[in-house]
């Protein structure tokens, strides 16, 4: 009798195992390749890499009437790590363009040694900069290449493109890891990305100035970030603007980070700073 218990049991499970593992092994062939689309129409290692996006710190860029505003938030992952002075979040690409970006830094740093090496090739070969819609689309055109070859990942990295150039004036360009990209009056990246999202839809305003606009990308950072408190060690301020008929490209310093955080209200004061004010 307990044979014939257990022999039922046996068929039962291996019945339930026939009739789900070839479903399961359907989903996991097409998993493991980024070149072929799943029966419902889906490219899992790129969805993955997009997924990837949403684990590296927040990243938001307003556009202004008279600038481009980008914010990044920096992750401490450990106290023992030591603090670097160069920039982790916004990058030069040309004296025009500049970006932020969210996801893996390796992968980051490859895309904008490209797009640093397309933008000067454009420049001497036509003694003029590199139109700022041109240099994100040839960009995005690498990015979406990986996604199509066998035997190639898609890069885990999105960015934030800020720029000007005489055909459009300034502009704000957003870019996925699938390579595809699209211009934005205000856009955010990274962690939290929808809230920043849904704040912005509430608070941005056509013709904003770039103080305006400093100000609003600030305030969603605060209201976003998984820290309690803002301070200058854990974001990045930059800004594209004019200024004596050339662009320029600002990033802010630690010192000039820390009194807008105060001017605006997002962060005290430090206790000797408070005890000089009496």
């Amino acid at each position: 009798m307990c044979n014939t218990n257990y022999t039922v049991e046996f068929v039962c499970v291996l019945r339930t195992f026939l009739v789900f593992a070839p479903e399961f092994t359907m989903s996991r062939r097409y998993d493991s390749r980024t070149t072929i689309f799943s029966p419902e129409g889906r490219l899992y290692q790129v969805e993955y890499a997009m997924e990837a996006i949403g684990n590296a710190g927040s990243a938001i860029g307003i556009l202004a009437k008279d600038g481009v505003v980008l914010v990044g938030e920096k992750k401490v992952t450990s106290k023992l790590l030591q603090t670097s002075t160069s920039t982790e979040k916004m990058y030069k690409i040309d004296d025009h363009v500049a970006c932020a970006v969210a996801g893996i830094m390796s992968d980051a740093n490859i895309l904008i040694n490209t797009a640093r090496v397309q933008a000067q090739c454009y420049t001497f070969a036509y003694q003029e900069p590199m139109p700022v819609e041109q240099l994100v689309q040839s960009l995005c055109d690498t990015k979406q290449g990986y996604t199509q070859f066998g035997g190639l990942r898609p890069f885990g990295v999105s960015f934030l493109f800020a720029g000007w150039d005489k055909n459009y004036g300034f502009q704000l360009y957003m870019s996925d890891p699938s390579g595809n990209y699209g211009g934005w009056k205000a856009a955010a990246i990274g962690a939290n990305n929808q809230p920043a999202l849904s704040m912005l839809k509430q608070d941005y305003k056509d013709g904003m100035t770039r103080e305006e606009a400093v100000q609003l990308v600030l305030k969603v950072l605060s209201k976003t970030m998984d820290s309690t408190s803002l301070t200058s060690d854990k974001l990045e301020l930059a800004e594209v603007f004019h200024t004596n008929g050339k662009v320029k490209y600002k990033v802010h310093s630690p010192e000039s980070v820390n009194k807008l955080l105060t001017q605006y209200g997002l962060t005290q004061p430090a206790p000797d700073a408070a005890q000089n004010t009496f």
